[in-house]
């Protein structure tokens, strides 16, 4: 599965860990200010790597739906 059928589907497998690890090791010692432009950063580069419209459009949504 790819694109937008693949929102929310696990990827990573057992890398999945490694890859949270490494997500909270960067935050790491910031403050709230400094590990929020860190995810506007991470977002904004994983975007352009992405680079598919509907499939970020459809990760928003998704996301969206599980803070509210």
């Amino acid at each position: 599965m790819t694109g937008i059928d693949a929102i929310g589907q696990d990827r990573l497998g057992a890398a999945g860990d490694d890859f949270y690890a490494a997500l909270m090791a960067a935050h790491d010692g910031l403050t709230l200010e400094e590990s929020t432009r860190l995810n506007a950063r991470l977002v904004l580069l994983l975007a352009n790597q992405v680079g598919d419209i509907a499939v970020l459009k459809a990760a928003l949504a998704a996301a969206s739906n599980h803070t509210r």
